[in-house]
């Protein structure tokens, strides 16, 4: 398995398919630094392509889930301003393409991606979050949609995913305040599924809920998350064509053979790998 510098991947229990990916700068408390932004959609892809991995529950190592874009970065993107101005331009927007594709990843990894939010989720820990499938944290957890009190826009993912997941008005108010919210408001407004009191409750609630998911058909799994990121873009008559064309291939699988007989048997199914 490839290792990197600023991520980790860990298997807690050799015979399971949850596999964690921490976020690992804990001094910087998990900051996106250009290298991160190198090594995450690589990361992903190595997991979505793992054959044992059903579920990935992402995280920060420390004691904070993400403290934002590394400030170098940003000063860094200063270099793309000399010279022409449009050239210089269109140097910054081809590098902010690529940021967003390493958020993106998040979408395009199949297997379903878990957040695992403890202490500071800001700035780029919202873009990230936002993209993951579903997201719990500690009540002391805090978040901040900040990118405006650096004199910039949200440009990798928020301002497109937070509205849908919190509600258009929310996500508004958020992104032009910049206010800190806690854990308990972050679960009212629907961007979190559960707080947890303490970390060890976080850790065991999430490992529950990837353990349940990944006992799961992989087939049923990957395709309940393609059908609905693709369904965010399509009006109802798409979507229900969408998703019967996916079933119509799909259900030709042995998992369903499966699943109705460990019913009938009162037994756990068993899938094959994807």
């Amino acid at each position: 398995m490839e290792t990197y510098k600023t991520l980790e991947i860990i298997q807690n229990k050799e015979d399971s398919s949850v596999f964690h990916l921490l976020l690992n700068r804990p001094s910087k408390r998990n900051a996106l630094s250009p290298e991160l932004f190198s090594e995450f959609p690589r990361a992903l892809s190595s997991l979505d392509h793992n054959p044992n991995v059903n579920v990935v529950v992402l995280s920060g190592a420390g004691d904070n889930f993400c403290g934002g874009i590394d400030l170098s970065e940003l000063k860094a993107s200063e270099r793309f301003l000399s010279g022409d101005r449009g050239r210089g331009g269109e140097r910054i927007r081809r590098h902010i393409k690529g940021l967003q594709d390493s958020i993106t990843a998040i979408e395009r990894c199949r297997k379903p991606v878990i957040a695992s939010i403890e202490g500071a989720c800001i700035g780029g820990g919202i873009d990230i979050v936002t993209a993951c499938d579903i997201r719990f944290c500690t009540k002391d957890a805090y978040f901040s949609v900040k990118e405006v009190d650096l004199a910039i826009v949200a440009d990798l993912g928020t301002l497109q995913r937070l509205p849908s997941i919190v509600g258009y008005g929310n996500a508004v108010e958020l992104a032009l305040t910049g206010r800190r919210f806690s854990g308990p408001e972050a679960k009212q407004l629907g961007l979190v599924s559960k707080v947890f009191n303490s970390k060890q409750e976080l850790e065991e609630g999430v490992r529950m809920v990837a353990e349940g998911i990944a006992s799961k058909s992989p087939l049923a799994v990957t395709g309940t998350k393609a059908v609905l990121l693709k369904s965010r873009d399509l009006n109802l008559e798409q979507g229900l064509d969408y998703v019967a064309t996916w079933n119509s291939s799909m259900m030709l699988s042995g998992d369903l053979k499966e699943a109705i007989s460990a019913q009938f048997q009162k037994r756990k199914p068993k899938f094959a790998k994807l």
